[in-house]
């Protein structure tokens, strides 16, 4: 079949009922609502909600409207809502250079918030999480410019915390990384509950008791966490012991330490890819940090750093694991370039003793200085379900991000695979949503699923979780399913990916974007 390029095509008319009735009711399902809950919910009867989600009533704008709040998702799309439409089997093929890393970016944009003069940020990627980070940065006064792919950051004299764009910061749980620098620049402030994918509870707990062995203070209010700034003694040598492995906590306890005179030694810490980054980039600025790369950082903190610099974020090994399952689901043969390889080698460990084929190149180092690099080829391979379970831990086990696309790796493999989810509260949950395209993922508990394979999987209409891992293993089953289907409500894959539907049809994807009603 031709492929066929990504672009934007409205869809009005009465021809869409069936298809608004599938949406309508998989979200009633997906919010655990019965139908006559629905139907108390909009003021109507079961059988309304019955006629409604079997495509034979013709709804209102403002009814679409109702169901909208009632479901607390858009049912009426409108210029920022886009769905994918996936034509499938899909075959990739060629190569393709992975990005820069989503979480990387965020974590440097924050750090520079430390530095008075002007920062020169490269790699830092397109996407929505970004967007909303410089909308809150531009509303409190920091000037962020885009010069090209170079972004320039620089702090005001005087932040102006009225102006908070509160909504831009209720979206994204990276607005918690603005602790650390901004607790050395004002005395006192708010910020709002963070936000993000909605995987279940999340706790502050590690941001709390690190800073507050910092020096900072965070009070938890009805709608914002209240922070201020308690003088410590900066003489003597610090010691801060992680609560949990928290890759933004340890950041943000990183970013704090930065600026504060005296050497702290952060115990228990994550060296995960993106606090790898931000110590390369402190390192630039001039502070000095030992351990890299361990669980235990010394860093020795200074009075104050105004410099102009420049620095350049690295891959992300997340969306390196993503085009490798990609491949791997839809059994290609693909060349990922630029891999964060020290992020990823456990993991093509695992998917090694399933039975995949692939090679390594020779290491390279990234232009950041520091992240070593390969080029990894796989190829189609038949596999075979792991005895044990696979689970992700703190590096340098499984990336918590990478577990979600075991998912649809292992609905090729023979036999039953147990992905065990511990980290994240409700997450497991949408996997069950392969199930719509004919995978056999079967719920334990809220954090374990037992898949069985193979399974043929068919094309499906989904609408994407509030989640961007599980939205994309919903997206990379799809390119595997027989027939065209539809993910609808794509935000959460915008959030941390870049033009992912151009880059997967330059390697043989035939992904057609779809904006419109």
């Amino acid at each position: 079949m031709k492929k066929r390029s990504s672009d934007s095509v409205p869809r009005v008319g009465s021809s869409d009922q069936k298809a608004i009735g599938d949406f309508i009711r998989s979200l009633r399902e997906r919010r655990g609502l019965t139908q006559a809950q629905f139907a108390q919910a909009l003021k109507t009867t079961q059988s309304a909600v019955a006629r409604m989600e079997a495509g034979k009533q013709n709804l209102s704008t403002a009814e679409l409207s109702k169901v909208s709040e009632a479901l607390d998702h858009k049912v009426i799309a409108i210029a920022d809502s886009t769905d994918f439409e996936i034509v499938g089997p899909t075959k990739l093929s060629g190569s393709i250079a992975t990005n820069t890393s989503k979480n990387g970016a965020l974590a440097l944009a924050c750090a520079s918030l430390l530095n008075k003069g002007k920062t020169r940020l490269r790699g830092i990627p397109r996407i929505e999480e970004m967007n909303r980070l410089f909308e809150i940065f531009e509303s409190i006064g920091i000037s962020v410019k885009r010069d090209g792919e170079v972004i320039e950051i620089r702090p005001p004299k005087k932040f102006n915390m009225a102006g908070l764009d509160v909504a831009a910061a209720r979206r994204i749980r990276s607005v918690l990384m603005m602790i650390g620098p901004l607790s050395h620049m004002i005395p006192s402030f708010e910020l709002p509950h963070a936000g993000g994918c909605k995987m279940g509870n999340r706790t502050i707990a590690a941001h709390r008791f690190a800073l507050e062995d910092l020096g900072v203070s965070i009070a938890t209010g009805k709608d914002s966490y209240v922070i201020s700034e308690r003088r410590i003694r900066t003489t003597k040598l610090g010691e801060v012991v992680m609560y949990e492995s928290s890759d933004t906590a340890t950041i943000n306890a990183i970013m704090r330490a930065a600026l504060l005179p005296r050497v702290t030694r952060l115990s228990f810490a994550t060296p995960n890819y993106q606090v790898q980054e931000v110590c390369f980039f402190l390192k630039k600025l001039g502070v000095r940090v030992e351990g890299i790369g361990s669980t235990d950082l010394l860093i020795e903190g200074v009075a104050s750093i105004d410099m102009d610099i420049e620095y350049s974020n690295s891959e992300d090994p997340i969306e390196s694991m993503m085009f490798i399952a990609a491949a791997v689901a839809t059994d290609s043969e693909l060349t990922v370039r630029r891999c964060p390889i020290d992020f990823v080698k456990l993991e093509l460990l695992k998917l090694e003793k399933m039975g995949l084929k692939y090679d390594v190149s020779e290491v390279y180092v990234a232009d950041n200085g520091g992240t070593r690099l390969a080029d990894v080829t796989v190829k189609p391979s038949k596999l075979t379900a792991l005895h044990d379970k696979i689970a992700a831990q703190p590096y340098p086990g499984i990336n918590t991000d990478n577990l979600p696309f075991f998912v649809p790796i292992v609905t090729r493999a023979t036999g039953r695979t147990l992905v065990h989810d511990w980290m994240w509260e409700n997450r497991a949950i949408y996997f069950t949503e392969l199930n719509r395209l004919g995978a056999s993922v079967t719920l334990a508990d809220p954090h374990r699923v037992f898949i069985d394979g193979p399974t043929k999987l068919k094309a499906a209409q989904i609408v994407c979780p509030p989640a961007l891992r599980p939205a994309v293993i919903i997206l990379i089953a799809m390119l595997a399913a027989e027939g065209t289907s539809v993910l609808r409500n794509v935000y959460s894959i915008q959030r941390g990916y870049e033009e992912i539907a151009e880059r997967l049809n330059s390697i043989g994807a035939n992904i057609r974007v779809l904006r419109g009603v």
